[in-house]
């Protein structure tokens, strides 16, 4: 009886107590995680707009330097940029002078899942990301406010 005992102490192992505290504490660390491994990811995927954006914003530039206006179709410009995958581009509009020549206005809308954000937009002008007509989120913004211009 007592070599019994003696073999009982020697195994050492987990209770199902501490194994459920451990769970716990991994259920909470988790909890803290994902949601911000999700704006990660979400906020990548609007960086690829503002990526865009800027790249269409600079050939615009060159294009008016050129021509005197602004281009209405992006395929006139000289941006060697793939169309982004995660957002639908809008089409080129005259700006703030409702005049193509002096200001233009362009809108990607976020399409597909979006991290439980919906449907996001990111608007730029001839003078950089406009703020006022753009609806993305702080928290995915690239630029760390949704408000700041480039």
């Amino acid at each position: 009886m007592i070599s019994k005992i003696a073999a009982n102490k020697s195994q050492r192992g987990f209770t199902l107590v501490e194994l459920a505290i451990v769970i716990v504490i991994i259920g909470v660390l988790a909890s803290f995680g994902v949601p911000r491994f999700r704006d990660a990811v979400e906020r990548s995927k609007a960086g690829e707009a503002f990526s865009y954006l800027a790249s269409v914003r600079a050939a615009q530039e060159r294009y008016h330097a050129r021509e005197a206006t602004y281009a209405t179709d992006l395929t006139t410009l000289d941006i060697a940029m793939p169309t982004p995958k995660y957002f639908t581009v809008g089409t080129v509009a005259a700006g703030s002078t409702s005049d193509i020549e002096n200001s233009w206005t362009l809108t990607l809308t976020r399409s597909g899942a979006s991290a439980g954000y919906g449907e996001y937009t990111v608007t730029f002008t001839e003078q950089g990301y406009d703020a006022a007509n753009s609806d993305i989120v702080a928290e995915i913004s690239p630029l760390g406010g949704g408000s700041a211009g480039t």
